[in-house]
């Protein structure tokens, strides 16, 4: 029961993620009208370093989709976790609107490592 509940949360995940990524490359979700000046100020650095949006964009669509094939599900959570740790910090030190919902993703991750703690030994060993 535990495995059909990490791999309907890993689908999830794996969507938000793709969805994110794509959103980056073709603006189809409208920016939120309410945004605080310091999140503005922190998008507008973000786009100031023109290859920085493609390349987590990139790791998010790659991220996202390996968390739905069971086999490379580990090495998503690991192309995944910079990107969340970014994610998390944004809304702790930022915007703390949306941190209920980061802190979901971040179980959902976190249990995803975990699962696959076997898969990590010989990185951690080496």
């Amino acid at each position: 029961m535990k495995q059909k509940i990490l791999i309907v949360a890993s689908g999830l995940l794996g969507l938000m993620m793709v969805n994110s990524g794509l959103n980056k490359f073709f603006h189809y979700m409208p920016m939120p009208d309410n945004l605080s000046e310091a999140m503005m100020n922190d998008f507008g650095a973000f786009q100031e370093i023109s290859w920085l949006m493609p390349l987590v964009a990139v790791a998010e669509i790659v991220g996202g989709v390996l968390l739905f094939i069971p086999r490379y599900r580990a090495l998503g959570a690991l192309i995944l976790f910079p990107v969340m740790v970014g994610i998390l910090l944004v809304h702790v030190l930022v915007e703390p609107s949306g941190l209920i919902m980061t802190i979901v993703l971040w179980a959902i991750l976190v249990w995803i490592i975990y699962d696959n703690m076997h898969k990590y030994k010989p990185i951690i060993s080496a």
